[in-house]
């Protein structure tokens, strides 16, 4: 795999590969990720010429992803302070776009930054999930263990990242399949925190919401797992027919 492939979206076109036939993330939020792009390119062209890495930018990201997610959990003083959580999603899902350009088009790949790709982004989510975790105790009259289904999204999400990424190592392209992947994960947060920092908590049935994500997550592995075995199942007979 090379680094930040994982921004180029197989499912652009009209499914002219084997790769792009089987790879069908159009449930998620990450089939819109190609003219998102095109809107960044001049962006990412002006950083290549002030010397920005795709590497830096990776880290970069991960870095304020961190710091905002441990304030907001141990110091934020008012919920209004969660309104920087949707902001912050939507420019880190820019900079993950851009640090995927970075590598692709101006010959940034590297095994390093491969590495950083998957790692920092199962960091980051798991450090922006962290905040609600405060917040899903303000609803425990319903579920006592609100907070344990925060812990549970966010290792769940990981491991809808790990199963795409077994991918290449079974014969298949690294998947992308949702319905709940790391844009749709980014975006249902980000309403969460827009209405927290609006209305300054959540109603009781909220305490739901978590659950029915761990749910949606749940099926993204699968249908990642099954997917990348089918894909592989096809390459291989197609190898074979040859």
């Amino acid at each position: 795999m090379e680094a930040h492939d994982d921004d180029c979206h197989p499912c652009a076109g009209v499914w002219p590969t084997r790769g792009a036939l089987w790879n069908d993330a159009r449930m998620s939020i990450y089939a819109l990720k190609p003219r998102f792009q095109a809107l960044l390119r001049p962006a990412v062209r002006a950083l290549h010429g002030l010397g920005v890495t795709a590497n830096q930018v990776t880290v970069f990201a991960c870095a304020v992803s961190l710091a905002l997610g441990l304030w907001l959990y141990l110091d934020a003083l008012a919920p209004v302070a969660f309104l920087l959580l949707p902001l912050w999603l939507f420019l880190r899902m820019a900079l993950n776009a851009v640090d995927g350009m970075l590598a692709r088009e101006f010959g940034q790949q590297s095994r390093l930054g491969a590495y950083l790709n998957e790692l920092t982004d199962v960091i980051a989510d798991a450090a922006l999930a962290l905040p609600f975790a405060s917040v899903a105790a303000g609803v425990s009259g319903v579920l006592p263990f609100a907070p344990v289904w925060v812990a549970a999204f966010a290792v769940l999400a990981g491991l809808s990242e790990f199963a795409g990424a077994l991918g290449p190592t079974v014969g298949a392209t690294r998947r992308y399949d949702g319905p709940m992947g790391k844009s749709d994960r980014a975006f249902v947060l980000g309403a969460l925190a827009l209405w927290v920092g609006l209305a300054g908590a959540l109603p009781a049935w909220a305490a739901w919401i978590f659950p029915a994500l761990c749910a949606l997550i749940a099926w993204t592995i699968v249908r990642r797992v099954r997917a990348g075995l089918r894909e592989a199942a096809q390459g291989s007979a197609g190898t074979d027919a040859g």
